[in-house]
């Protein structure tokens, strides 16, 4: 019997050349009770790797597709993501 699925490894390769890779997950994921201006620079420090990302396109696809409700991905935060679903 065919598979219709893809292998794991092609699922997540992306992941692998993000700018990301290796960094805190605090750049991107606020703590409890972040708000305001504290909330708007981390987000903009995260957004700003984003943009040297060569692979932000398929994390931005990736979160969308598998409906991430929190952090930065691909260059778009929580709030921008809901807006387009």
């Amino acid at each position: 019997m065919k598979s219709n699925t893809r292998p794991l490894a092609s699922v997540w390769d992306w992941q692998t050349k993000a700018a990301c890779r290796g960094m805190k997950e605090s750049v991107f994921f606020s703590p409890p009770g972040e708000r305001g201006s504290r909330r708007r620079r981390r987000e903009g420090g995260a957004r700003a790797v984003c943009r040297a990302c060569a692979v932000k396109l398929d994390c931005r696809s990736f979160a969308e597709a598998s409906h991430q409700r929190y952090g930065v991905w691909g260059g778009t935060t929580e709030g921008e993501r809901r807006v387009r679903e």
